[in-house]
């Protein structure tokens, strides 16, 4: 099997990701290599979109476990629908049932709640499962997720070893609030997501909004490089940079150097706590704007 990240990186362009080179790698030698890719960075680069874009240039199913503090086997893997296991329960008491066989029957497929884990095992073909924001859940959970991605396989205590049917493209994203085990770095591909450069974030307005002028593009791209360097608290992503795009062409808004204060007025898209929109004044809005050209 030939790696070849620039078919990758072409076909994440046709559903609107622009990739840099060495996320199209990284992509490329999760495919080759059939290993799981930790993706880390800023909250806002698109970690999650790379997920969303890998399945769409797949044509594969995407599942998401969204990760937090307590997570455990009954949220991520399966749990057993008890609320219908007590009316068959009650109703097989009614017929005067064999316990037994009664036991085998509320413990069967039909009354499994199907979680991420088991649902991206149990896949007819392979799913792409987006474990998000890892870094938020426990180190127990961190090492039970260490043993299903190793052997892509679990035990159901009632039903016995459930063995992939397709091994799924896996991504888990960390946006470093927990430091993760050296245990699952090992077992994952790495890459770092930093912020668009001027030239990538443009040409992700030009894919994701298809009426922008390049002009306004290159411009709110270098105008949103120069706020993220200012000392804000948090720091504007890609999703804060389309919408505050799309805010400007709604407001017929084709210059930015033209209006700093109707740019000002709709920062709201760009910085989100009270904190930031204090410290960016509109002689500063307009000292970048007037910059940006």
């Amino acid at each position: 099997m030939t790696i070849d990240r620039q078919t990758i990186a072409l076909r994440l362009g046709e559903v609107g990701y622009i990739a840099d080179e060495s996320l199209a790698m990284a992509l490329a030698l999760m495919d080759h290599l059939k290993r799981p890719l930790l993706l880390e960075g800023e909250a806002g680069v698109g970690k999650t979109e790379v997920a969303k874009a890998l399945a769409a240039i797949h044509g594969s199913r995407l599942i998401r476990l969204q990760c937090y503090e307590g997570l455990d086997v009954s949220g991520a893997l399966y749990e057993w629908n008890y609320q219908r296991q007590l009316i068959a329960i009650r109703a097989h008491e009614g017929r005067g049932g064999d316990p037994d066989a009664v036991e085998r029957h509320v413990f069967s497929e039909d009354y499994l709640l199907e979680r991420p884990l088991l649902a991206a095992i149990r896949a007819e073909s392979p799913a792409v499962l987006l474990i998000d924001e890892v870094d938020r859940a426990d180190e127990e959970f961190e090492a039970f997720l260490l043993e299903v991605l190793s052997d892509f396989q679990v035990t159901v205590p009632e039903l016995g070893t459930i063995t992939a049917r397709s091994v799924p493209r896996v991504v888990l994203t960390s946006n470093g609030t927990r430091e993760l085990s050296d245990a699952l770095r090992r077992r994952c591909l790495y890459h770092w997501i930093d912020y668009p450069d001027e030239g990538r974030e443009a040409r992700i307005l030009a894919a994701r909004l298809p009426g922008i002028e390049a002009a306004l593009a290159h411009q709110v791209a270098r105008f949103v490089a120069r706020i993220r360097a200012e000392d804000l608290r948090k720091v504007p992503g890609v999703a804060e940079t389309l919408d505050w795009a799309a805010a400007l062409m709604g407001l017929g808004i084709a210059d930015v150097r033209a209006e700093p204060e109707a740019l000002h007025a709709t920062l709201s898209c760009l910085l989100k706590t009270r904190e930031d929109r204090a410290a960016v004044a509109p002689e500063t809005v307009a000292r970048i704007a007037g910059r940006v050209g």
